[in-house]
């Protein structure tokens, strides 16, 4: 097998899987907040989604329900009370407007927009599901 076929065709090298308490509502949720697209959802036996994926510009996020017999058997950090161990930062246009949309849609803020000393302009917010995203837009080289 050639390095090339070793991935899913449209797929990155890395992507992160999430675990949400409720997978329809984590869609609304990522689209809303974040302008996140849909890739795709499957539906379990039940006809609940069973596992997601959603897009930002190269980005590839999935995710799928707490206890879910498939890729991953845990709760979402909401559940359990527990800071993930882990947070995603991705660059996105306008910082600015993207920290409105999601704290207006109920991302929960932690750290406002503002300029960092590397060159990024960031923003932290906690999804409802309990997972750490920072937002961030290169505003120059490092001071």
């Amino acid at each position: 097998m050639s390095l090339s076929s070793a991935r899913a065709p449209g797929m990155p090298w890395l992507t992160p899987y999430l675990v949400v308490k409720n997978a329809e509502a984590a869609l609304d949720f990522y689209q809303r907040a974040f302008g996140f697209e849909k890739k795709f959802a499957m539906p379990g036996p039940d006809g609940r989604i069973r596992h997601a994926e959603v897009k930002h510009e190269e980005a590839v996020i999935m995710f799928g329900p707490e206890n879910n017999t498939g890729a991953c058997d845990a709760q979402a950090p909401a559940t359990t009370g527990i800071s993930p161990p882990v947070g995603l930062y991705l660059y996105c246009s306008d910082v600015d407007a993207l920290f409105a949309r999601a704290t207006a849609a109920g991302a929960r803020a932690t750290q406002p927009p503002h300029d960092e000393f590397w060159g990024d302009r960031i923003c932290q917010v906690y999804d409802p599901d309990g997972h750490q995203w920072t937002f961030a837009t290169f505003k120059g080289e490092a001071k």
